[in-house]
């Protein structure tokens, strides 16, 4: 009677928000996890993604790469199947299974044929809400993660990155991989992960979005009885975790990094605005004119005029707190010193005049089109629903984003690049 009349609240409760766009349906489940069904009927394939606020954002140095250590493990089985089992049925439905841990969040994540929607919801709610823990991953695991960190030390651009990161953010969680270093996952434990997956998993942390096939009221049923019962955990002392992050306080700086490579590496770093910032569309904006795909600046006079370059672009990844903002590129040993002259001349130039008309609507196209493109799945519809949900911007955030950026003039840009371009950090990776 109770689950009865728990799904009941859940389905009056049920919000279908932005009318233009009514198959996305919102509803927050009495335990306070929050729903979000996008129904797709153009392809007959489901996926669900169950997002957690949780990631090396929330991290130290004492326990880095936790996260993502604790849900490899959590995928390799449960109170109920083992991780044979997890794959097989995953199979059975026509699909896959995974999980990992990120910088702002967490994920489990399935999908399947849509006529097996039940199988997926059913087999993500044993995943995370029973997992066992098991002794011998927890061990296998381990191993494979920490293969994968000494792939990241002996591979160029992922070591400069991941210097770089700790260079800019020093002090700060964006300091740290995903990944986690090799001495602390190697020390940490099975209880360990028992004990953080408890602090984790409660409904405040949740956000579940499924995308596909289905029908939102049939879904919400049936997550309403997966994942209803799921109670909040008794007050806690505040932990280290959960704290919130420092300011950034860029410090600048050249770093050299001497290691085995045919290529140097050349990356160039500055902190820029989170994702509820006013200016996080122009720094979009700024980031394509630099580095966005064949026509960006960087791209033109490095590689193209001069040759300076073999691969070259910029990144900007949407983040709660202060996000990189990074131009870097790949060219022989011999040309590192005139590309990384050549990539500062670009971006004082930037700062010193505004972009051209034509610059601008490229880069506004290029940034819409590729965020269009990257949605083209359910699976990705999952998870922008999710993920922008979880860091508090609301999930119709990319749709707001789109039309933000027709409004982003060359002045927006231009200010964008005064305030953000101060006091590069740069790293360079170069051989001996």
């Amino acid at each position: 009677m109770k689950l009865l009349l728990a799904t009941l609240l859940v389905l009056a409760s049920t919000i279908v928000v932005r009318a233009e766009e009514p198959q996305v349906t919102r509803t927050t489940l009495p335990n306070g996890i929050r729903v979000l069904v996008r129904e797709n009927p153009a392809a007959d394939v489901v996926a669900v993604s169950v997002l957690v606020r949780a990631g090396s954002r929330f991290e130290t140095e004492e326990d880095a790469g936790i996260t993502n250590f604790l849900h490899r493990v959590m995928l390799r089985g449960t109170t109920k199947s083992s991780a044979a089992d997890i794959n097989g049925r995953a199979e059975d439905f026509g699909g896959s299974v995974d999980a990992s841990g990120d910088v702002e969040y967490a994920e489990i994540r399935a999908t399947g044929l849509a006529r097996h929607w039940e199988s997926v919801v059913d087999l993500v709610a044993e995943i995370a809400l029973q997992p066992s823990f098991p002794a011998n991953a927890v061990d296998t695991e381990r191993r494979l993660i920490l293969s994968q960190i000494q792939t990241r030390l002996d591979t160029p651009f992922p070591r400069a990155f991941d210097a770089l990161l700790a260079e800019l953010y020093a002090g700060n969680p964006y300091a740290l991989p995903a990944a986690g270093r090799k001495d602390r996952v190697a020390r940490l434990t099975r209880e360990d992960l028992v004990a953080r997956y408890g602090d984790l998993y409660h409904p405040s942390r949740l956000v579940i979005a499924v995308s596909g096939h289905v029908s939102p009221r049939r879904v919400l049923s049936a997550l309403a009885k997966s994942f209803g019962a799921m109670a909040s955990p008794p007050a806690k002392a505040a932990v280290p975790y959960v704290a919130p992050a420092p300011p950034v306080n860029a410090r600048g700086g050249r770093h050299l990094i001497e290691h085995p490579a045919q290529q140097a590496q050349v990356l160039i770093g500055f902190a820029g605005p989170s994702v509820a910032d006013p200016d996080y569309a122009a720094v979009k904006m700024l980031g394509a004119i630099l580095g966005g795909g064949m026509s960006g600046r960087l791209f033109v006079e490095l590689r193209e005029k001069q040759g300076l370059a073999y691969s070259v672009a910029a990144l900007n990844p949407s983040r709660a707190g202060p996000a990189l903002l990074l131009a870097y590129l790949g060219t022989v040993p011999s040309s590192a010193d005139a590309a990384e002259a050549g990539m500062l001349r670009e971006l004082e130039r930037i700062r010193r005049e505004p972009p051209r008309a034509e610059e601008l609507a490229r880069a506004r196209a290029y940034l819409q089109g590729t965020q269009a493109m990257d949605r083209r799945t359910n699976a990705r519809q999952a998870w922008y629903l999710g993920f922008f949900e979880l860091v508090g911007t609301g999930y119709d955030f990319p749709d707001r984003y789109a039309a933000a950026l027709g409004t982003v003039t060359a002045e927006d840009v231009h200010a964008a690049a005064r305030r953000y371009l101060e006091r590069p950090t740069i790293v360079v990776l170069r051989p001996r």
